[in-house]
């Protein structure tokens, strides 16, 4: 028991921190309405794009930008791995297609979309070298 209390209490602190990418577009669509907040669409190849990968650790792994986000807005990555064993669900993967034709026709990796609560697309980026506070500002500045 005493192990399981410890091990708990070492994983507190994680999910504490844990972002709250969404699994599923329409309840990001929903949230979106409900919380009257804005939506980061990332496009991203988890397993073989460098600069997603980059993009990945250096900005939404942050504490910065993690505790940001939580406030204000909601998050959904529509990732296309290529290796095998990080293949998605077929539902996911069928979403992420469907998002990709409508919101991604050229197919950029990564690309970084801020759309408003009913899914027009406010303003868009990549990965760029900079601080995670750059970053937000750069994403809040599409809202105004």
């Amino acid at each position: 028991m005493r192990k399981l209390l410890f091990i708990w209490l070492l994983c507190l602190p994680m999910a504490l921190c844990a972002q709250d990418w969404q699994d599923d577009f329409k309840e990001v669509m929903a949230l979106a309405q409900k919380e009257d907040k804005p939506i980061i669409l990332v496009f991203s190849g988890s397993d073989w794009c460098a600069p997603c990968i980059k993009l990945d650790k250096e900005i939404w792994q942050s504490d910065e930008f993690k505790a940001y986000a939580k406030q204000n807005y909601i998050l959904y990555k529509a990732d296309f791995p290529r290796k095998k064993e990080n293949r998605l669900v077929l539902e996911r993967a069928t979403q992420n297609k469907s998002l990709a034709d409508n919101y991604n026709p050229k197919g950029y990796f990564p690309l970084v979309l801020v759309l408003d609560k009913n899914g027009k697309i406010l303003g868009e980026t990549g990965y760029q070298k900079t601080s995670p506070k750059a970053y937000i500002a750069l994403l809040n500045s599409f809202g105004k």
